[in-house]
């Protein structure tokens, strides 16, 4: 584990310091999971937004709905078996 030095507002780390003492919590255990929290949310905004940009690419459609195709298709067939 690496250690970071960080500078934030004296309001911040106020609240970090009430979060901590409340939760019986370190505070940087607190700053560690807000931090992770965030960055998957990062992460599914990245996710949604490139769904929406595939959305519109009628390339994209097509190939999803050829996938879907197929899909069906091999779901019929094991019905049969």
């Amino acid at each position: 584990m690496a250690t970071f030095t960080s500078s934030l507002p004296d309001e911040v780390l106020d609240q970090l310091a009430q979060a901590a003492k409340d939760l019986k919590l370190p505070k940087n255990k607190i700053i560690e999971r807000a931090l992770s929290i965030y960055l998957e949310q990062l992460d599914r905004a990245a996710y949604a937004k490139s769904y929406k940009k595939m959305a519109n690419d009628p390339d994209m459609l097509a190939m999803a709905e050829e996938g879907m195709e197929t899909y069906c298709r091999m779901l019929n067939e094991a019905d049969k078996e």
